[in-house]
């Protein structure tokens, strides 16, 4: 018998490749995990956030193996924000670029999410460059409540200010509830009007969204279809995201079955 691959039923479904377009986060997990999910998941990986502080304070030698594994399957690590902003607040910032450089990440994520204003980012850009890091800008306060027609404003124009002296994305925040900040409001429900301003100024392929939740997850991709950039999600959680993507998961292909469809069919702006 002939041999079918996933990927030749892919095609007979008419469902279209799509370049990585999810960047899933690791909160904390063994090595193992890691790989493993590496191993299934990478090439739907747009890159690998190792979130929080969890990776300083984790067995050093453990954290080499995950980002040594990421780096075997071409995927690039950013290392999230929270440990940033601690040491930019705290006088270290160079040490802390120091380490990211020396642990072997690819990019780190600034932000002034609960600490002061940033640095010019001309200053901040000069020295990740010096260290062979690149940037993303997250944009949003963790503790600032929903966006208003105002804040949005503000961050977009801090966006371009980011993206002209460097940075390569922007990420919006959402922390790890989608509730009460960002583009959600306090029951988490989605807000295009203050979505929709980060995806005109900068573009699909710049902006990501995080999206830490299932309801957030879909709400960006029924709105913005499967081109969106997505970050924040947990790495259990990947495939589903990706099968929503590709309106292979139920409730997608409910709202649309046909996926021969335009993807201005499929996905109404």
């Amino acid at each position: 018998m002939t041999r079918v691959h996933t990927t030749d039923f892919l095609d007979q479904l008419g469902v279209p490749g799509i370049p990585p377009s999810t960047s899933p986060f690791d909160p904390g997990y063994d090595p193992a995990t890691v790989i493993a999910h590496l191993e299934q998941s990478s090439h739907l990986m747009s890159t690998l956030k190792i979130s929080m502080a969890s990776w300083i304070v984790a067995d050093e030698d453990c954290t080499r193996r995950k980002l040594a594994a990421a780096q075997s399957f071409n995927v690039p690590t950013v290392a999230g924000g929270t440990p940033f902003e601690i040491a930019l607040a705290e006088g270290k910032l160079v040490g802390y670029l120091d380490l990211c450089a020396a642990m072997g990440l690819t990019r780190i994520e600034c932000g002034e999410g609960f600490t002061h204003e940033l640095p010019n980012p001309t200053e901040i850009m000069k020295m990740a460059g010096e260290r062979g890091l690149e940037v993303q800008i997250e944009l949003g306060k963790k503790h600032g409540g929903t966006f208003t027609t105002d804040t949005t404003a503000e961050l977009v124009e801090r966006g371009r200010e980011w993206l002209d002296a460097g940075a390569l994305q922007v990420v919006i925040e959402a922390r790890e509830s989608a509730r009460g900040v960002g583009v959600f409001d306090p029951e988490g429900n989605f807000n295009p009007a203050f979505a929709d301003p980060f995806a005109e100024a900068f573009g699909l392929d710049t902006v990501v969204y995080e999206a830490p939740t299932k309801s957030s997850q879909f709400s960006f991709l029924d709105h913005f279809g499967r081109e969106v950039q997505l970050c924040n999600v947990r790495l259990e959680e990947l495939l589903r995201v990706e099968i929503y993507r590709r309106r292979l998961h139920s409730d997608a292909y409910a709202k649309m079955p046909s996926l021969a469809q335009s993807e201005d069919e499929q996905f109404p702006r």
